[in-house]
C-alpha cells in the first residue's frame, strides 16, 4: 500500500503586483488605521511657538536656563582652577536637569490629563 506524499512546506504561488503598479505611493503620507493627525490651522514662527509652550509649561525654560548657567559657571571656575567650585557647580547642574526632566513629565502628563476633560 502506497501513501499519498505531501510536501512538508506548502507550496505558495507567489503574486506579483500587475506590471505599472507601485506597491507604494511615496507622494501622499501612509494612511495609518486609527490614526487621526490634528489638522494645522496655520503656520507659527519660531517666536510665537516658544512663547506658546513656555506659556503652557513655564518651568522646562527655566531649567534649561538653569542647567546651562551652571554649566558655564562650572567650566569657568574649573578652567580657573577652583575645584571645590566647579565641582558644586557640576553637582548643580545635575540637580538642574533633573528639575527639567521632572518639569517636562509634569507638563506630558498635565497636558494628557487636561486633552481628556
Amino acid at each position: 500500500m502506497s501513501a499519498a506524499v505531501t510536501p512538508a512546506v506548502p507550496q505558495h504561488s507567489t503574486q506579483t503586483p500587475p506590471s505599472g503598479t507601485v506597491a507604494f505611493d511615496l507622494s501622499r503620507p501612509p494612511a495609518i488605521e486609527g490614526f487621526n493627525p490634528l489638522p494645522v490651522s496655520r503656520n507659527e514662527t519660531f517666536v510665537e511657538k516658544f512663547t506658546r509652550k513656555t506659556k503652557e509649561n513655564p518651568f522646562v525654560p527655566i531649567g534649561c536656563l538653569g542647567t546651562a548657567g551652571a554649566l558655564m559657571y562650572g567650566l569657568r571656575a574649573f578652567h580657573q582652577g577652583k575645584n571645590r567650585q566647579s565641582q558644586m557647580l557640576m553637582r548643580g547642574r545635575i540637580l538642574a536637569q533633573g528639575f527639567t526632566v521632572a518639569a517636562l513629565v509634569f507638563g506630558v502628563l498635565a497636558t494628557t490629563l487636561k486633552s481628556k476633560q
